[in-house]
Parts: C-alpha cells; sequence; structure tokens
C-alpha cells in the first residue's frame, strides 16, 4: 500500500511540476516564430538541400532513433496540426511511462495480466487522446475562418494588392489559429519557396475541404488565369454553405451522439461507482473465467456499437 502511494505522490508532483513549467503563450508563440526563421541545415549525401527538418527530439541521437519507428513522422504532423509544442520524444516517452506505471498499479489490485496489460495501453492512448481532440477544436476553428479569410483576400485583390501581399494580410488581420498558418505560407514565400509548393503544405496542415478549395482555387487560377478574386468570392459563398449544411447535420445528429456517449460511459461510470461501494462485487469480473469472458464480449459489442453509431451519423457535406 505505501509503494503504490508513494507512485502516486510521485506521478502528482510531477505533473504540477510541468503544469507550472509550462512555457507562456507569447513565449510558445516566439519559439514557433524563431524555430520558422532559423538557418537551414545542410545534409550530405547525394547532394545538399535548403530544407529544414523538424526534429523529433531535442537529442540528436534520440531524434535518430525515433525516425526509424514507424508512425513518428505521422505523430509529429499529428501534434503540429493540434496546435501543440510537443517534441515527438517526449510524447512517447510520456506515453511508456503511464503505461507502465498504470499497469503496475493495476497487477497490484487485478491479478489478471491481460487486464493490467489493457489498463496499461488504455492509460498511455491518453495523450494521443488529447492530441485528437485539441486537433479536431483546431481544425475546426480555421474551418469556421476560411470563408472570412477568402472574403478579406477578394477585396484585398480588388483593391490591387498582389497574392504575397495578400496571404500577408490575412496573416495580420484574421484571427488565430488560421492566421499563424497563413502566416506560415508568407514566411515560405519570403525564404524563396513557390506559391504552390506554400499552398499545398498549408493543405497539409489544415486538411480540411474548405482548405484545400481554397488551394485548388489560388493554384488553378496561377496556371491558367482568370480572375482570382470573382473564383475567391464564390469559394467564400461555398464554404459558408458547408458552414451551414454542418450546422445543421449537427442538430440533426445531435441525439444519436448523445446516445452514443451515454452507451460507452456510462458502463464505466457504473463500474467506478460499484467499486468504491463494494470492490469485491466488481473484481469478480476480472479474476473469474466467466467474468473475463464478459467482460471481452461486453468490449467487443460496445466496439461494434460505437462503429456502427459513428457509421449512421457521420454524413459528409
Amino acid at each position: 500500500m505505501s509503494t503504490l502511494l508513494f507512485i502516486l505522490v510521485l506521478i502528482v508532483s510531477f505533473a504540477v511540476v510541468l503544469y507550472f513549467l509550462r512555457p507562456s503563450a507569447t513565449e510558445t508563440a516566439v519559439q514557433q516564430h524563431l524555430e520558422h526563421i532559423e538557418e537551414s541545415r545542410t545534409v550530405e549525401g547525394d547532394g545538399t538541400t535548403i530544407l529544414r527538418r523538424d526534429a523529433l527530439s531535442t537529442t540528436p541521437w534520440v531524434d535518430e532513433l525515433i525516425r526509424k519507428f514507424p508512425g513518428s513522422v505521422e505523430l509529429a504532423r499529428l501534434i503540429r496540426q493540434a496546435g501543440q509544442t510537443w517534441q515527438v520524444g517526449s510524447v512517447l516517452l510520456l506515453s511508456l511511462i503511464v503505461t507502465v506505471s498504470v499497469a503496475a498499479l493495476a497487477s497490484l489490485a487485478i491479478p489478471s495480466i491481460a487486464f493490467s496489460i489493457l489498463f496499461g495501453i488504455a492509460a498511455g492512448s491518453l495523450p494521443y487522446v488529447f492530441l485528437f481532440i485539441a486537433r479536431e477544436r483546431r481544425l475546426r476553428k480555421c474551418t469556421a475562418q476560411v470563408p472570412e479569410a477568402v472574403d478579406l483576400m477578394a477585396r484585398a485583390l480588388r483593391a490591387g494588392h498582389a497574392v504575397p501581399a495578400v496571404l500577408e494580410m490575412v496573416a495580420k488581420e484574421t484571427g488565430e489559429p488560421l492566421a499563424g498558418e497563413f502566416r506560415i505560407v508568407h514566411e515560405e514565400q519570403n525564404f524563396g519557396l513557390p506559391l504552390r509548393d506554400a499552398m499545398l503544405n498549408l493543405a497539409e496542415r489544415v486538411p480540411r475541404d474548405d482548405v484545400r478549395f481554397l488551394t485548388t482555387a489560388i493554384l488553378l487560377q496561377k496556371e491558367t488565369g482568370g480572375n482570382l478574386a470573382v473564383i475567391l468570392d464564390k469559394t467564400a459563398a461555398v464554404a459558408r454553405e458547408r458552414t451551414r449544411l454542418h450546422g445543421q447535420l449537427a442538430i440533426y445528429t445531435a441525439q444519436g451522439r448523445i446516445t452514443g456517449w451515454i452507451l460507452c460511459t456510462t458502463p464505466f461510470i457504473m463500474c467506478g461507482v460499484l467499486s468504491l461501494f463494494n470492490w469485491k462485487f466488481e473484481r469478480l469480473l476480472f479474476v473469474t473465467p466467466t467474468g473475463q469472458k464478459a467482460v471481452y464480449i461486453g468490449l467487443f459489442m460496445m466496439a461494434v456499437g460505437i462503429l456502427v453509431i459513428r457509421k449512421i451519423i457521420a454524413i459528409k457535406v
């Protein structure tokens, strides 16, 4: 019992220290700006490149080691899209520590190794769940700001501004997080990157249909010609209509989404509440063969139900 209490106190202490040592919003913005304007690296091999490779860890040998693992580049992209300044190595280390700690704590109360590992994996996936939630919220904010940004671009073009100046204007006059993405586009152009590559990078950082429509419109006008202001007006109208339809669909599917959340969370909440009052009653599910089979079947059926509900309410516009 004393060992368990020591581990809990240690985890809480580290969490408090990390919370108070986190950088402020100003420090984060300055650091991101410095990372984008720092000197480019020279890569030896078949040739040289002026493109800066994003670091996955602050330690060089750890960075090279992490790059060999599958999914490290995708995790780095997820962190960028979530608007976080974490390193890939820090996320992997945190996930590993949480997985091992929770699995060790669960093994003290549950004799089943499989359930202990399952609880550890579930707890270790929490950083990834947080990143996915933060990414979805940030991308939704970007999508909501696209019509306003496109209107601003159309007005600036009618006023006689060039496309690079229009991108800089959007970066300065729109709100975050979309302003930061256009700021990156403007800085990439200042560094000599072609407009096509800069816009494709924007579509990769913000993988939303409205941003893809904007990117396609700008690149199509650049290659074929035409009145870009008129094209942007139609793009803004399409983006607003899509936003309106998304709002209506969110209302129509609210009952299904709430039902899914209730069905997913109620079993775990009831299990926790009953365990507080009578742990021996719930313990039978984890120590007896029949209880373990019931848990496995229940988790499988819950996963199937989640997929079915998600399929029903996931309506593409």
